[in-house]
């Protein structure tokens, strides 16, 4: 129940490009959460061309609350706004569904509860991630490290806790709308852009301590890169927009890109190479280090893909600062 007594209602929102795979099981999954809030569910398409579009109409023919929505701009940021303007008048919450995520099957019930129960304009869950081919396992285990992600809060599993920042998951539309909804200019990094003019508005974010999700990372070493390219992009212009010192754990990263062009000028004399060096071993015995501590070969290549994530965010973040380089235009 909202505060003036009515029942809330909710508009659940996943938009996705070329999520074949996974589209089909997630709207299933989603339409009995959806029939127990009184919600509709918008599948917001980038312009897929795997027969995403397809399953999706396949399902719309069997559920009426399963609606299709094209998002021309393909981008995340682009896709919840479309929705929320197209669909959240008279609405209280939106859901935000990542399509290539898993959740609890009570996931979006649980969202709404604590929402109620704290006052929050912002439900933020953890992230943990998971993987199934060597590289993405790698990639898993360094993503729920530290060493992969600072500590950044959302990516461990929380009792519930106000905070500052984490991955979105429910938000009162009055909230979103009044903040401006998410920044379109923003491929990666939009929820962090988000939460920051949230909070100087005054609006309060809550971590849940009853549900998460389960990310699926990138299966190449390619496609993490360039996943944390983009990743330093949306951080360094989340800098520029609002004139905020990143934090101690992202600084140390942005050291990264400088230290291999360092490396460079090993030629000139051997000392060059040394930061380098000193960071490969850290990396690389880290994954060693973890592979034998939860016994587990497939994990051993965790430190390389650490180094993938931070070089990648570190070259991303270096370009948009300077002003380097073309965008990548989908998340």
């Amino acid at each position: 129940m909202t505060q003036t007594g009515k029942p809330s209602s909710s508009l659940i929102v996943v938009p996705c490009l070329n999520e074949a795979a996974h589209i089909g099981a997630l709207l299933d999954q989603l339409r009995p959460s959806a029939a127990r809030l009184g919600a509709r569910i918008i599948v917001a398409d980038g312009g897929s061309t795997d027969g995403t579009l397809a399953i999706v109409e396949d399902v719309i023919a069997k559920d009426s609350r399963v609606i299709l929505l094209h998002n021309k701009r393909r981008i995340q940021s682009a896709a919840i706004n479309l929705a929320v303007g197209t669909f959240g008048e008279g609405t209280d919450y939106l859901i935000r569904i990542d399509a290539h995520g898993g959740y609890p099957d009570d996931y979006c019930d649980r969202l709404v509860e604590e929402a109620q129960a704290t006052g929050a304009d912002s439900v933020v869950v953890s992230m943990l991630t998971s993987g199934s081919g060597a590289v993405q396992k790698a990639a898993a285990a360094a993503q729920n490290s530290r060493l992969g992600t600072g500590g950044s809060k959302h990516r461990h599993l929380s009792a519930g806790e106000w905070i500052d920042h984490g991955h979105h998951a429910l938000m009162r539309i009055s909230a979103f709308g009044a903040v401006g909804g998410y920044d379109e200019t923003f491929s990666h990094n939009e929820d962090a852009e988000l939460d920051y003019r949230l909070r100087q508005a005054g609006y309060k974010i809550w971590m849940s301590g009853k549900t998460q999700m389960v990310y699926y990372p990138r299966a190449s070493l390619s496609g993490l890169y360039f996943q944390y390219l983009g990743y330093g992009r949306g951080r360094a212009k989340n800098v520029l927009k609002h004139r905020v010192i990143p934090k101690v754990r992202q600084m140390v990263p942005l050291l990264v890109f400088p230290v291999v062009l360092l490396a460079a000028f090993s030629f000139v004399h051997w000392l060059a190479a040394v930061p380098l060096l000193l960071w490969a071993s850290v990396c690389l015995g880290y994954g060693l280090w973890t592979a034998i501590r939860q016994r587990n070969a497939d994990i051993a290549l965790a430190g390389v893909s650490a180094m993938v994530m931070h070089l990648g965010w570190s070259v991303g973040f270096w370009l948009q600062l300077l002003g380097l380089g073309a965008r990548r235009g989908v998340a």
